[in-house]
């Protein structure tokens, strides 16, 4: 059977997808330059722009976007420096327990995350890391770390062998040949790796909620969700908190698109 092709239909019916699935982020923006009021009595277009809810949001919220920078940013170090070497060695070693080890780590992205907060909650509260940037950055680690390691792994375990046996020969020990072959041409995995556990730890709402209990710390996420109770009249500043939350997403997706996209054994072959 002949398909018959339409490109200007396919195009009109992509566009139309594209306008439906951006109206949301669009209305947003344009809520946020609108002055205070409901959303309902909202103009569609942004003719006389008002910034003071953006004015009102880094009054109020920027002290949390800081928090979320800091614990994002604290959770893709912590969640790489673990990650990586560990791949590296579920390939390079050939552990006769690497298969137990995966399927552990496949097993831990199951846990239902309430059930992973309510016990760091206990624990925390024990050894005092309630309401700290440390504390909601290792638990935020608790699903970049895992996710990490079977990124890595499944570009790590396509690289050819002889780069590594290479370096063995040009006299370079396990370390040197890791940190001087292995991570240069894992670049993207890396990236993919870094970026995904950003937009998980940015995006978190349940353990910003659970382990948080004062305005000292206190993650975009969950200062939005107090905002409401306290703005429900003025959606300006709300949807200026919203875009201001969303601009690191989204200027990280943009600047680390090609490594994404990139293919995850391309490094390899060059």
């Amino acid at each position: 059977m002949n398909t018959v092709r339409h490109p200007k239909l396919n195009t009109a019916m992509g566009l139309v997808i594209i306008i439906v699935l951006l109206f949301p982020i669009y209305w947003m923006v344009n809520a946020s330059l609108q002055p205070g009021g409901a959303t309902v009595d909202t103009a569609w277009l942004p003719l006389n722009p008002d910034l003071s809810g953006y004015r009102t949001a880094l009054d109020e919220q920027g002290g949390n976007l800081m928090t979320s920078l800091m614990v994002a940013l604290g959770s893709v170090a912590l969640s790489l420096v673990i990650a990586v070497p560990a791949a590296y060695a579920l390939v390079q070693f050939r552990l006769r327990w690497a298969d137990y080890l995966l399927f552990a780590v496949l097993i831990s992205q199951m846990i239902p995350g309430i059930v992973i907060a309510n016990a760091l909650y206990n624990v925390y509260a024990e050894i005092g890391l309630l309401n700290s940037i440390p504390g909601l950055i290792l638990a935020d680690s608790t699903s970049g770390i895992p996710f990490a390691i079977l990124i890595c792994r499944a570009l790590m375990g396509s690289l050819p062998p002889a780069l590594v046996e290479a370096a063995h020969v040009d006299g370079a020990g396990p370390v040197r040949a890791f940190l001087s072959v292995v991570v240069p041409v894992s670049r993207n995995a890396i990236i993919t790796a870094g970026l995904f556990t950003f937009l998980f730890t940015w995006s978190d709402f349940l353990f910003a909620l659970t382990l948080t209990t004062t305005e000292e710390v206190r993650p975009v996420t969950l200062g939005i969700y107090n905002y409401l109770g306290a703005y429900v009249n003025d959606w300006s500043s709300v949807m200026a908190t919203a875009v201001l939350a969303s601009l690191p997403a989204l200027v990280l997706l943009v600047v680390a698109q090609k490594y994404v996209a990139a293919g995850a054994t391309g490094g390899a072959v060059k």
